[in-house]
């Protein structure tokens, strides 16, 4: 089984990675067209505008969870569910231009909140909007998570290939050990060929099939954005 153990959090440097991530998702959201961004996306019947609002929203909550973790002043990540959709769709049909201004102001007031974090804030504990309760630092990590996922559902030049390893190979051990612990999950072998990571899912024994593949290829594979690297897979439950 894969040995990866993740690091202590660097506040500098997750940040650093963000804006990495962030960066590429601006240069790639500034070509497109109004056309463009009434286009079909990779997630079912949203379309780019739906993808870069989910983006900026995105940054709204996470800033909420910094505030909530900074202050100790409960500020949930959304007032709930549907007001998260609705203020999707409120803001899908909107032209390039304004999607491409609210991404980057939603993006800024994240690393702003960011900044004001003291060091031991970061373990506070912090509630989504689906009730898990983890600390701050998980924030940090899941918005990186959400930049580089929905930058590939864009559809527009920037795939899984482009996931840096690092994000790759931390991503795909969580993922596996979230699969691990649902009992729908199929049994299959991961291994990943371009690192040696092996992860087992579901009752996987010597006979379960076998995924070998780049990580990045199954780590796509397991979220949902790229098919079976292989014959005889089972297809993965949802997971995000």
């Amino acid at each position: 089984m894969d040995g990866h153990r993740e690091p202590p959090f660097d506040p500098a440097a997750e940040l650093a990675r963000i804006r990495a991530a962030t960066d590429r998702l601006l240069r790639t959201a500034a070509r497109l067209s109004d056309a463009d961004v009434r286009a079909p996306s990779l997630l079912p019947g949203w379309s780019r505008g739906h993808v870069l609002t989910h983006l900026a929203r995105n940054a709204d909550g996470g800033r909420r969870l910094l505030t909530w973790a900074r202050t100790g002043v409960r500020t949930p990540e959304y007032p709930g569910p549907a007001e998260r959709e609705a203020e999707i769709e409120a803001g899908a049909g909107r032209g390039a231009a304004e999607l491409l201004a609210d991404l980057r102001a939603s993006a800024a007031a994240f690393e702003a909140e960011y900044r004001r974090m003291p060091p031991g804030a970061w373990r506070h504990p912090v509630r989504w909007m689906r009730g898990q309760e983890r600390p701050a630092s998980q924030a940090a990590h899941a918005r990186r998570c959400e930049v580089l996922v929905h930058h590939v559902d864009l559809d527009a030049g920037f795939t899984p290939a482009q996931w840096p390893p690092d994000f790759t190979r931390a991503m795909l051990a969580r993922v596996a050990a979230a699969f691990a612990a649902r009992p729908d999950t199929p049994a299959v072998r991961l291994r990943a060929t371009d690192t040696g990571a092996a992860h087992d899912l579901g009752a996987a024994g010597p006979r379960a099939p076998l995924a070998r593949a780049p990580q990045h290829v199954l780590l796509a594979w397991l979220m949902g954005r790229a098919p079976a690297p292989g014959p005889g897979l089972p297809e993965p439950p949802f997971l995000y």
